[in-house]
């Protein structure tokens, strides 16, 4: 079975570990209080169909739910050791979020020279934020990223898990 190593990154309090619980059917309360996460939880699960085409395969993910805290930048090179992807999930209401996507982009993207097909850009909206689903401005090495939207209690249970999938 294949086997891949997938990193959940950006900004301290942006979703991570909601998306995180969420994609790996870990139950959590979505909403409850705020703990953040101390260097990395990893979450291992299976998946039918991810990226091959045929419903007959299945992939077996790890899904490392970085911190997003500075002070755990010590740690950064371990936990880049062989990834296959990376997902950068940041508030788009939240200005320095913005930024701050781009420093993740480049120590865990561009040191590690993924291709944009590797990444996956989550715009993860709180609930009752009023979600703009356009496009924000975001660092032109960004903008070769794919996009998407999400908000947990507004979304279709499946929208995101299908993106994983295809």
């Amino acid at each position: 079975m294949l086997k891949v190593k997938i990193l959940l990154i950006g900004p301290s309090e942006c979703g991570k570990t909601v998306l995180a619980n969420f994609l790996s059917d870990t139950v959590e309360t979505v909403g409850a209080d705020y703990s953040p996460t101390q260097g990395v939880r990893i979450l291992e699960f299976e998946s039918q169909n991810l990226g091959s085409g045929t419903k007959d395969s299945a992939c077996e993910v790890e899904l490392w739910d970085c911190a997003g805290d500075f002070k755990f930048e010590a740690c950064w090179p371990t936990l880049m050791k062989d990834s296959n992807g990376v997902v950068i999930v940041f508030n788009p209401d939240i200005p320095s979020h913005l930024k701050e996507a781009e420093t993740w982009y480049s120590t865990f993207i561009t040191s590690q020279g993924l291709l944009p097909s590797q990444c996956l850009l989550i715009a993860h909206h709180k609930p009752g934020s009023g979600a703009d689903t356009s496009r924000p401005q975001l660092a032109s090495q960004l903008n070769k990223l794919p996009l998407i939207h999400s908000n947990l209690e507004e979304d279709a249970e499946e929208a995101i898990k299908d993106l994983f999938r295809s």
